[in-house]
């Protein structure tokens, strides 16, 4: 069965969020987390309709793939889920230094089923988001020191502007 019919199921010619979540699956037979559905929508969106047609579904499909290469590779228990541990190996490999405290927070914020560890969805989300905050304070730390002076203004900006 061709995409149009298979997964545009009002036949519009694109896929809306809702469309994309239920094609999608994280792996633990519940669907993607609607604001990672969102977040990659944006991602591949071009006409910022906030639906993605057939050639942005096949790059996204890539990009989900990829990730899920990458999220299978830290889960090092093949339970399915991140945990804290294995979320130190994951950013540590992309590059992050954080203390043991912030990874805590990381899955507090993300552990959507509150188990201690995030699903693959979840993981997709996170990574993005602190890829898009990384990206916002780069932009102010123009030593490339790891430090910034902002007044508190700049910084709700630069927090409320981003989006992940």
């Amino acid at each position: 069965m061709p995409y149009s019919c298979r997964l545009d199921k009002d036949r519009s010619g694109s896929l809306s969020a809702v469309e994309l979540q239920q094609a999608l699956s994280n792996g633990t037979w519940t669907p993607f987390n609607m604001q990672t559905v969102q977040i990659i929508i944006g991602m591949f969106d071009r006409e910022r309709k906030g639906t993605i047609n057939f050639q942005a579904f096949v790059g996204l499909w890539k990009y989900i793939t990829d990730w899920q290469a990458v999220f299978r590779s830290f889960d090092t228990d093949n339970s399915g889920f991140i945990d804290k541990n294995e979320m130190k190996g994951a950013l540590t490999f992309f590059g992050y230094k954080f203390s043991d405290p912030f990874y805590d927070v990381l899955i507090w914020r993300f552990d959507r089923q509150n188990r201690g560890q995030i699903a693959f969805d979840d993981f997709i989300q996170c990574c993005v988001t602190l890829q898009t905050l990384s990206n916002t304070f780069q932009m102010q730390d123009t030593d490339r020191d790891g430090w910034v002076t902002i007044a508190y203004e700049q910084f709700l900006s630069m927090a409320l502007s981003v989006r992940s």
